[in-house]
């Protein structure tokens, strides 16, 4: 399964069932479950941890040092769920002492080609995330998100689960979970509600979804008078939820 011309460093432990490509380096300190396919000319460097079924195409960087000036060697790690896959040319750093000392990604993850993932981010599971989309340091993504091509992502800002930005989206700000958003800076555009019924969420759900995310951008009512209201609607819709903790654990502010 291992490629004669794949260079794995003694002390790399790799599942029975693991295929590495040609003129690929595995790292001493890196671990890869079972199922796994790496293909040529990737790097994948650690202390990595990788759970089971993921894929890693050619040109991949996987676990190496982050590009934080103040990063100094520490052994910080890179941690990865099951069933992830990596397109070409993507780049996921470890993190740095100065947060968690922790980069982590969840499963079910397509990272198309070229994204960047830096130091410190924490990933959820189930997110698409489009070719040449850069994700900075210490952001924190939620579950069934989609991230558009070319979007770039503030450190630091915080994505709520069920989101979408377009194509060339700039996020400096906190993304609420549900809301659709674009533009240079993102601006909201509704509710992500095709994602939605994609996802099998009923009618009523998704209307109480949408009453919330009028109160809180339509209302004319402050955010803490807009999570009181939202509040009261959990009892009927527990997905609205989902909203209020993406918005009391906003760190910047949401997008407005």
């Amino acid at each position: 399964m291992i490629h004669p011309q794949a260079i794995v460093e003694p002390g790399a432990k790799l599942a029975a069932d693991v295929e590495v490509g040609p003129w690929t380096y595995i790292g001493a300190d890196v671990e890869i479950g079972a199922g796994c396919r790496i293909g040529p000319h990737a790097v994948i460097k650690g202390p990595t941890k990788m759970g089971q079924n993921n894929r890693v195409f050619q040109f991949s960087s996987i676990g190496e040092d982050c590009q934080d000036k103040k990063y100094q060697g520490e052994p910080t790690e890179l941690i990865i769920g099951d069933d992830n896959v990596f397109r070409e040319g993507c780049t996921i750093h470890r993190g740095t002492i100065q947060d968690n000392s922790i980069t982590k990604i969840g499963d079910d993850n397509l990272f198309m080609a070229n994204v960047h993932v830096a130091h410190d981010c924490i990933v959820g599971s189930h997110n698409i995330v489009a070719n040449n989309a850069a994700i900075a340091g210490h952001v924190h993504i939620g579950d069934h998100i989609i991230l558009g091509g070319f979007t770039a992502v503030h450190q630091f800002c915080h994505i709520g689960s069920h989101s979408m930005c377009g194509a060339g989206t700039v996020v400096l700000q906190d993304i609420p979970a549900f809301v659709m958003c674009n533009g240079n800076s993102a601006k909201p555009h509704g509710i992500n509600s095709v994602g939605l019924r994609r996802k099998g969420y009923s009618d009523d759900a998704i209307r109480s979804i949408k009453r919330a995310y009028k109160l809180i951008y339509r209302s004319g009512l402050k955010l803490d008078e807009a999570l009181d209201e939202l509040q009261v609607m959990v009892k009927d819709c527990a997905e609205v939820q989902l909203i209020i903790d993406s918005l009391k654990s906003s760190e910047r502010g949401i997008i407005r």
